[in-house]
């Protein structure tokens, strides 16, 4: 469960590879409150939709770490693991 008083309200970052190479769990759940909040209209639920909105919360942190762990990204590899050649480009 999350405390909404303390949890300071701030944009939604992307957490893909290589903009964040290793996102935190931390990163993911702030994103997916700051994502039901945004939804919901509340910064924080009232006491009757408090379990409504944990519910959300760990829903949309459930699938933002499905997404994350699905995603395949042209030249994160190379860029996670430090290589120093530039990515392979596709021409048309």
């Amino acid at each position: 469960m999350w405390t909404y008083a303390g949890a300071m309200c701030r944009s939604i970052k992307t957490l893909r590879a290589p903009v964040t190479p290793h996102p935190q769990e931390a990163d993911i759940q702030a994103a997916a409150l700051q994502y039901v909040r945004k939804v919901s209209g509340f910064r924080a639920p009232a006491a009757h939709n408090r379990e409504a909105f944990d519910a959300a919360v760990e829903a949309v942190a459930d699938a933002t770490r499905e997404l994350l762990d699905s995603l395949v990204v042209r030249g994160a590899h190379a860029h996670a693991h430090g290589s120093e050649h530039a990515p392979e480009t596709v021409s048309a």
